[in-house]
């Protein structure tokens, strides 16, 4: 928007500039003409009393003569003039003036070549006619000049216009930019209000309906939040108890009831499984990443890999691997990396193919790479899969949570999170990798 206003304001600008030159080089034309002719017909008029009377003086032969004489060198002159007999004989003319008659008939007049404009003045008894000519070249040198002194300003104000139009410009809007960036800011974890008090006051009715609108979206985030926590916290305990009395139930059955209590038990845990995913997802909109002490988060990093494999899934497929001097330390919160940790490593194990070992590796720079065997998922699956609830092509068991957990958080802690498929080197797979600002890089 801004562009386009210094684009039309500054063509508008140039055109009405250039139209008014335009308007006064024609009125300069006019006016410049009335002047010269103005000028030249006084100048016939004072010379022919004059030249009556020396014409009355000359003794001698006939012949055509300079009013200034033969030997005197006056320079160029604007305008020439003859004197002429009723025969047309030039019997006295001016020192630049041509020694051929000129073309312009005598009588009383203004007349026009191609080369000059004459006026032409007699005596009363039409004897004696004094012919004053203009070169038109002076004229349109006179007439290039002044337009000239009127297009070169505009040619130097036209760079200025620009300069001033995008500095009062980009100032006017300054706040709109400034509207545009707060409401760019806004997302579910940041429900601000938009500053409204330094808005101009045509502005200040947008940011108040931004703000009353961020006032009912964080009311609805939080009942959302606080319904999902409550329902995931108080759904644990019955959820464990009825587990436990199905696992009992298994027990002491047989035959076909004892595999209908087995398929209890699977969706018992399918459903805690759904239960605790939900509570993490509450923290995780809570904003529970970012901390304000430093944290060594390699510790944690060992810890949950520690505990990842007491699982009898992961007892041989996970490998670490720590790069020399690698390590990662900074403002997060060791709870928050380590739900990102536990649902990445559970995501890798679960959809990842049977026996293959999934790579855990931390690089110098703050790099942690997550990669699992698994056939590459094309670009919009890749998509799916990160929304929530999202699942891709698996017949695996999941919620479709713990990616768009582990983002969440990820956000919060200023890591940059990329999801590849194929895995980097390789031809297949899937692979997390996860970039720590630089100052958590140790």
């Amino acid at each position: 928007m801004t562009r386009r206003l210094i684009l039309w304001l500054t063509g508008a600008t140039t055109a009405f500039w250039l139209i008014t030159a335009g308007l006064g080089v024609s009125v300069m034309r006019d006016e410049f003409g009335e002047v010269f002719d103005a000028s030249l017909k006084e100048t016939a008029e004072r010379l022919l009393p004059l030249v009556i009377d020396d014409l009355h003086r000359w003794q001698g032969p006939f012949s055509p003569q300079h009013l200034q004489g033969q030997t005197e060198d006056v320079g160029d002159e604007y305008l020439v003039y003859q004197v002429r007999d009723t025969q047309g004989r030039i019997l006295i003319r001016s020192h630049d003036a041509p020694a051929e008659p000129f073309d312009a008939p005598l009588k009383r007049a203004f007349w026009e070549n191609a080369d000059y404009r004459f006026y032409t003045a007699s005596t009363g008894d039409g004897t004696v006619f004094v012919q004053v000519a203009d070169a038109i070249a002076n004229r349109n040198e006179a007439i290039t000049e002044g337009g000239m002194a009127l297009f070169l300003p505009v040619l130097v104000l036209i760079p200025v216009s620009i300069g001033l139009i995008w500095l009062i410009v980009r100032r006017t809007l300054a706040p709109v930019d400034d509207l545009r960036r707060a409401i760019e800011e806004k997302d579910g974890g940041n429900m601000a209000p938009v500053p409204s008090r330094m808005l101009p006051r045509e502005l200040r009715p947008i940011a108040r309906s931004v703000n009353h609108l961020l006032t009912r979206l964080q009311a609805a985030f939080d009942a959302e939040r606080e319904f999902a926590a409550n329902s995931a916290h108080e759904l644990r305990t019955p959820i464990a108890g009825a587990l436990a009395q199905t696992q009992m139930l298994i027990a002491e059955l047989d035959g076909p009831k004892k595999r209908r209590a087995e398929q209890i038990e699977t969706s018992l845990v399918n459903l805690g499984h759904t239960a605790e995913k939900l509570l993490q997802l509450a923290r995780a909109e809570a904003g529970i990443g970012a901390s304000s002490t430093n944290v060594d988060l390699a510790r944690v990093l060992e810890l949950v890999l520690t505990d990842s494999e007491r699982g009898d899934q992961a007892s041989s497929r996970l490998r670490f691997e720590r790069q020399k001097g690698a390590g990662l330390e900074g403002p997060y919160s060791e709870d928050a990396f380590a739900i990102v940790l536990r649902n990445l490593i559970e995501n890798a194990l679960l959809h990842g193919r049977t026996g293959e070992p999934v790579d855990i590796r931390l690089e110098k720079g703050g790099v942690l790479r997550i990669v699992n065997g698994a056939a590459p998922l094309a670009p919009d699956e890749l998509q799916t899969i990160r929304k929530r609830f999202g699942r891709g092509a698996t017949m695996s068991p999941g919620s479709g949570l713990g990616l768009s957990i582990a983002e969440r958080l990820l956000q919060q802690m200023n890591v940059r999170f990329e999801v590849l498929s194929p895995a980097t080197g390789r031809k297949d797979g899937f692979e997390v990798i996860m970039r720590f600002a630089d100052e958590a890089a140790v």
